[in-house]
């Protein structure tokens, strides 16, 4: 448990910080606000669901699933010796799963309050971007090669590879 009890804090950070951002947004005028025309507004939404409000209307579903992961991940990383980079990814995703975890149980619903004013997309809160990033820090960690017991190749393996296949020919 010695990284992960390193690293907590980044998760207790992300919570936090997602707490203070959902009790603020309450203040949000009806019909949102721009913050950089034509790029970045805040509007104050409550969502049922998921991701794209998938599973609407079943937060008590989504609550447990979310608890049920949290948990396992919890239990499946106290003992493991991850890098840091990957063990930051995992952190940022701890923090955001529990910051919405806490929202389904205890509002019935996800507070989001984030729009991208020049694409038309989902509107999100600080616990969706906490989990994107850390998503995409543990992938790209992973195809990097930077995760203990990873199979993805580094780049001296594949010039390696490729020397070898060189004096093959």
């Amino acid at each position: 448990m010695r990284k992960m009890r390193k690293e907590v804090w980044i998760a207790c950070v992300v919570f936090l910080l997602d707490r203070l951002a959902k009790i603020a947004a309450r203040e949000i005028p009806e019909g949102g606000m721009t913050l950089i025309p034509g790029v970045l507004g805040l509007r104050y939404t409550r969502n049922t669901g998921m991701a794209f409000s998938l599973l609407s209307g079943r937060p008590w579903l989504l609550g447990l699933l979310s608890l049920a992961v949290i948990v396992a991940a919890f239990l499946y990383l106290r003992n493991k010796d991850i890098p840091r980079l990957p063990m930051i990814g995992l952190m940022l995703m701890l923090g955001g799963a529990a910051g919405n975890m806490f929202d389904r149980f205890f509002t019935g619903y996800v507070t989001d309050m984030i729009e991208l004013l020049f694409v038309y997309f989902a509107i999100f809160n600080p616990a969706d971007i906490a989990l994107t990033i850390g998503c995409a820090i543990v992938v790209i960690s992973l195809l990097r090669g930077d995760g203990s017991g990873s199979s993805a190749k580094t780049g001296e393996d594949w010039q390696e590879s490729e020397n070898i296949q060189a004096d093959k020919t």
